[in-house]
């Protein structure tokens, strides 16, 4: 193998999502060793509220999910984030930071460190992928690691790496879907004859939304996976503000149910596609006909169709967010990983460990 094992992970941040994948790392454990010949340690826990932890020879993570599970601090060292990710023993950085897309801050620092240092960096914050996607994919090339993010979209629902590997040799002209699992959930509950403010407080109530839901309900969530759907399913390189975009807190009940009686279903659709004039994404509210199988995703599910030359039209439905739905998105992009390396030159993985890091400065 080009790295030996087991493989040192890092995790930044241990809220709901690095909770969530470390709970299916200790339950299968001996599975992953087994079956995909994955064994791990756990060598540094970082974050922002409750301390850090660091152990070259692995920390326990039944027990950091206890100490967390009664709210007790991670532990007591005192080491940043991206100090954790450059130690020796770390191989997989696990960015489960929080999403910011004004500046992509702390995961974008934290990507660019660790890539620029050869680790790879395993990610559910769409921050970076959207605002420096190119740069941080050339610079995982250039060192020899990998940069991967299937949970930016639709949590553990496969999206990505579908398009990538499943559809390869196929030429896909369109994606779009349900990518938002909170406004799925209102509109189904105002199907349901339920006010749109009424929806949005059991929403709330469910922890499907925040207690500020612009980023779901004006859209800006589902902007954003149809800006990377653009990037990594159609080779854009569309920004967050080319996404025309509009939420769904001007529909009303009476919309819906005026959708219904003429045969269709408002849905809040994100798109990407290939036009004449290049490529282009958008989220909006619309109206879809009972028939189509978009129209058949209720509650907080999410859906996606591909447009394809050779399959005509492949659509996937399952949950767009929860701790473990992520999590199971961040394992199967580490095991792509362990996959990748031991298809690699060891050298050359030696050779790339060995240079010099390059400042990188924020742009």
């Amino acid at each position: 193998m080009c790295v030996e094992t087991p493989y040192g992970l890092c995790f930044v941040g241990f809220g709901n999502v690095g909770q969530g994948l470390a709970r299916i790392l200790v339950r299968k454990e001996r599975e992953l060793k087994d079956r995909w010949g994955f064994t791990f340690r756990t060598v540094a826990v970082v974050t922002r509220t409750r301390g850090a932890a660091v152990s070259g020879s692995g920390l326990s993570l039944p027990e950091l999910l206890e100490k967390s599970d009664r709210g007790e601090p991670i532990g007591n060292d005192r080491i940043s984030p991206i100090d954790a990710a450059l130690l020796p023993d770390t191989n997989i950085v696990l960015d489960v930071t929080p999403t910011n897309l004004v500046t992509g801050e702390p995961g974008l620092s934290l990507t660019r460190a660790a890539l620029g240092a050869g680790r790879s960096v395993v990610s559910s914050n769409k921050g970076p992928v959207s605002l420096a996607l190119s740069e941080l994919k050339e610079l995982a090339r250039a060192r020899g690691v990998r940069y991967r993010f299937e949970g930016s979209v639709l949590s553990g629902t496969p999206s990505l790496n579908l398009a990538l590997e499943s559809l390869a040799g196929c030429d896909v002209q369109k994606v779009q879907g349900i990518v938002n699992g909170t406004t799925n959930f209102i509109l189904t509950r105002m199907e349901e004859g339920v006010e749109y403010a009424e929806a949005l407080r059991e929403a709330q109530e469910k922890g499907y939304a925040e207690a500020d839901p612009a980023g779901d309900v004006d859209g800006w969530d589902a902007a954003v996976k149809a800006q990377i759907l653009a990037a990594v399913v159609l080779g854009s390189n569309l920004s967050l503000g080319a996404v025309k975009r509009t939420g769904i807190s001007a529909i009303s009940r009476n919309d819906v149910e005026s959708a219904l009686s003429r045969g269709k279903r408002i849905k809040l659709i994100a798109k990407a596609a290939r036009t004449s004039e290049g490529t282009c994404a958008s989220i909006a509210p619309v109206e879809i006909p009972l028939s189509h199988p978009l129209a058949c995703v209720g509650g907080a599910m999410n859906a996606l169709t591909f447009t394809t030359d050779n399959l005509k039209e492949i659509t996937i439905i399952g949950p767009g967010a929860g701790r473990e739905e992520t999590g199971q998105a961040l394992l199967s992009d580490m095991l792509a990983i362990v996959s990748a390396e031991k298809r690699c030159s060891p050298g050359r993985k030696k050779e790339i460990r060995n240079q010099a890091v390059p400042f990188l400065s924020p742009r």
